[in-house]
């Protein structure tokens, strides 16, 4: 056989040894898709192993995860730092080759994927973020910012609603350079895919706005090749379907829903390798196929040391917009931003939605590659940064982006802009939608991204719109996320903490911010920053603590003045971040939080369950463990507890009074 298809069937095999060694994971995709990996990775993908973060590179995205044996086997053998011993310790214990990719776990894996379909939305966010740094800083003869996204899927992908979402978008905004290579093979894990999915993909996508390309033999590296210089001659973002084998080259088992997500067992990986002409040996790789493998990958090099070159040129021609390129691709921070006073600066009655958006424009001036949208509600969440401009197929420098009614793709979308690097990242919509894209949320916690959501409209505040508008058990749900920072501020100086949190650290945030208009306090601000603090005290040891979030901090202040007023001392704390705070020394909790006063009164318009951890089983929280109503915010307010009156009663109440 010639070296092409010595180097596929080698690629076949060493998937089949990774998942029967460690006796799990699916061999069937990666055996069918491995001439689409060829082709891809030793020919249409403009990449370099020896530096996996060139800053323009081609992005490689496997949506489809559970087929994480096919990536391992292409960064071994195309020279990534990936060995042997990597790939014999698949889904291992300590092995950098988990069960599905993992983003900063294994070199050269550029997002986590294995939630079926999170993988396209990624892909889509990589490739916006590439128009957008293009507008930018390319100059004529100065192509800075120029490489295309490949992703992979399958059919489980096409049938979760986030690649609908996400692939609607993108034939929107005409993204050019992103090419989605579809592995079609009527397989899902209980049976033919034709069990609940029968229609016509292409015409799907082609109503999308995609150019569409069928394939209809997978085996043909040059059939592939073929589809994919004709996708970068479109301006439409490209669905090359590729008619493919499940399990190709295993007489017993191809085509069938046995090889999907279990090993071969040792006699059909024999069976499969004489078939496919190859050795018995295990993990084995000849020599002259990582020959032919690095020969490919000297073009990657070529092409990056041709593109530090003109990088030199470009630092000369243009010398500002080389180092403000620097500075975004580092993600350098503007000096004195922490400390600057405009940014804490806000007056009279302002709900934290609108401290939010007057945040979003102040450090828009600050940060030029701060950019965001929001789910058709802009509007609502002030979301929008004044004379940013949109973002359209006809407008790539535009900073707001419009993502329609696709809460689960803008989140997964937007975890691709950070990943992409360059861009400081922003989504927006009600808190309660916040349940649509919680696992893009979750998926940005996984990696570490520092997207920020903007989640508006945060209680029973909603008022009017009722029990399906207004949130309850979501904060616990946020909370309850590792890795996920949960900001509900009080008024706006903690509007301010919580956004210089979000922007300068290296986690997801969430700014969970209220309709109605809350006053400003003296004593707040840059304590903010420590999660929880005391915001006002009494004159001696305290009698009982109250502590609550946003909204709920204006009444337990009152309720403190009125305790006084019948000899009880209450000290005030605002807990913008729970876990934030618990994340602080013992000291610093011990200096809110006493440990030897037990009475404790906790307030916030959600459910109960989280506060326990600092009241405590002796305290109590008024909470709400049942959905909302339809009424004015002020009247739902009232008749569910959240009163001056009654914070003052329970706190008697935990004292014995």
């Amino acid at each position: 056989m010639d070296i092409q298809q010595k180097t596929i069937n080698t690629i076949r095999a060493l998937a089949v040894d990774m998942v029967q060694k460690a006796n799990s994971g699916h061999p069937g995709a990666p055996m069918g898709m491995a001439p689409m990996a060829y082709a891809v990775w030793a020919d249409a993908m403009c990449h370099n192993p020896h530096n996996p973060q060139w800053h323009n590179r081609d992005r490689f995205v496997l949506s489809n995860g559970h087929a994480s044996a096919l990536l391992y086997s292409m960064l071994h053998l195309c020279g990534y730092d990936m060995t042997m011993d990597d790939l014999k310790s698949f889904r291992q214990w300590g092995s950098r080759t988990p069960g599905h990719p993992e983003y900063r776990h294994t070199p050269g894996v550029e997002t986590t994927t294995g939630p079926l379909g999170q993988g396209i939305a990624n892909a889509v966010g990589f490739a916006v973020a590439e128009t957008m740094l293009a507008a930018k800083f390319n100059k004529p003869e100065f192509p800075v910012v120029d490489h295309r996204v490949f992703a992979f899927c399958g059919d489980g992908c096409l049938m979760e609603g986030v690649a609908a979402e996400a692939a609607a978008l993108a034939g929107t905004l005409k993204l050019g350079k992103l090419t989605l290579l579809y592995d079609d093979n009527d397989i899902s894990i209980e049976g033919n895919t034709d069990i609940a999915m029968r229609e016509d993909v292409g015409a799907r996508f082609a109503a999308y706005g995609w150019h569409v390309v069928k394939v209809d033999d997978g085996n043909d590296v040059q059939k592939i090749l073929s589809a994919v210089a004709e996708a970068r001659r479109d301006e439409r973002p490209s669905l090359i379907i590729c008619k493919t084998i499940i399990g190709y080259g295993c007489p017993a088992k191809q085509g069938t829903a046995g090889c999907h997500g279990s090993p071969l067992g040792d006699e059909n990986v024999l069976a499969m390798k004489k078939t496919l002409g190859l050795p018995e040996d295990t993990f084995r790789v000849d020599e002259d196929v990582y020959a032919h493998l690095e020969e490919c990958m000297q073009r990657g090099a070529q092409r990056e040391a041709a593109w530090n070159d003109m990088m030199e040129r470009y630092a000369q021609a243009y010398p500002e917009l080389a180092h403000e390129y620097e500075q975004w691709m580092s993600g350098t921070l503007p000096e004195g931003l922490m400390d600057d006073p405009e940014l804490w600066q806000y007056e009279g009655k302002i709900a934290t939605r609108a401290t939010s958006g007057a945040m979003i424009n102040r450090l828009a001036k600050r940060l030029p590659n701060l950019v965001g949208g929001s789910a058709d509600l802009a509007p609502s969440n002030n979301t929008y940064i004044k004379d940013g401009g949109d973002y359209s197929a006809e407008n790539r420098a535009g900073r707001n982006m419009h993502f329609g009614v696709r809460e689960h793709a803008m989140a997964a979308i937007c975890n691709g802009m950070a990943l992409h690097g360059g861009l400081r990242v922003f989504c927006g919509t009600f808190f309660v939608f916040s349940d649509y894209m919680k696992h893009s949320i979750r998926m940005s916690a996984l990696m570490k991204l520092p997207v920020t959501y903007v989640l508006t409209h945060d209680s029973i505040g909603v008022g009017e719109d009722g029990a399906t508008h207004e949130p309850i058990e979501q904060l616990a749900g946020l909370r309850a996320m590792p890795d996920v920072q949960v900001i509900r501020p009080a008024d706006g100086k903690e509007t301010t903490a919580a956004w210089l949190t979000a922007v300068t650290g290296t986690l997801p945030t969430c700014l969970v911010l209220t309709r109605q208009n809350l006053p400003q306090y003296d004593h707040c601000g840059k304590a903010a920053f420590r999660g929880g603090y005391i915001l006002s005290d009494c004159d001696k040891t305290p009698d009982v603590l109250l502590m609550a979030s946003g909204s709920e901090v204006e009444q337990i202040l009152a309720a403190q003045k009125e305790l006084a007023g019948e000899g009880i001392a209450a000290r005030v704390i605002s807990m913008p971040c729970m876990e934030t705070f618990l994340h602080q020394d013992k000291e610093y909790q011990e200096s809110v939080l006493p440990a030897s006063i037990r009475a404790r009164v906790a307030m916030e318009a959600g459910a109960t369950m989280p506060w326990y951890r600092l009241t405590g089983l002796d305290g109590a929280v008024i909470g709400l463990d049942h959905y909302g109503a339809s009424a004015p915010a002020g009247i739902l307010f009232k008749e569910y507890g959240f009163t001056v009156e009654n914070v003052v009663a329970t706190a008697k109440k935990v004292l014995g009074k």
